[in-house]
């Protein structure tokens, strides 16, 4: 029998290889497929997005630079890839069985989007956010929003049945 220790390490060590590489969690659990389809896609949307790049001139600060090197078409799918696989691997390692915990994960893909597309004219302080960084931000506001909305629906879903 499995630990509650284990069960928690298991989901962490998803939770990582999927952010260090969206695909790696997926082929830990032996899902060959969906882990190389993850990994081919991933290096697809990096190479035509320019991403690696964009993080390189991003953590320089040369963000107009970075700006400029972006191909906004290819890397708006980026996000959803990214937390789709990350959600993924999380399921595989017998994660996300309470109602609902997807919508942190779903709302942190579309905020990260919209932090992308807003990414070239959007300033702080009169400076330049960026491609990499912006998306960056606007992460916590949907974890944020995702975990607001799941305990409304929580809340609304389990009143209507008790």
């Amino acid at each position: 029998m499995e630990t509650k220790v284990n069960l928690k390490s298991k989901r962490l060590e998803a939770i990582l290889w999927s952010i260090a590489l969206p695909g790696f969690a997926q082929l830990l659990h032996r899902n060959y497929v969906k882990g190389f389809l993850f990994i081919g896609l991933e290096i697809l949307i990096n190479v035509m997005g320019n991403f690696n790049t964009i993080i390189v001139l991003s953590f320089n600060l040369k963000i107009e630079e970075a700006i400029a090197q972006t191909n906004y078409l290819w890397l708006m799918f980026y996000p959803c890839l990214y937390f789709f696989a990350i959600w993924d691997a999380y399921k595989d390692a017998g994660g996300g069985d309470k109602p609902f915990a997807y919508l942190p994960l779903v709302f942190s893909a579309y905020f990260v989007t919209l932090g992308l597309i807003f990414s070239p004219g959007f300033t702080i302080f009169g400076n330049l956010i960026g491609p990499m960084w912006l998306p960056i931000l606007f992460l916590p506001i949907g974890l944020a929003i995702g975990v607001l909305i799941r305990s409304i629906l929580f809340k609304i879903y389990t009143n209507e049945t008790g």
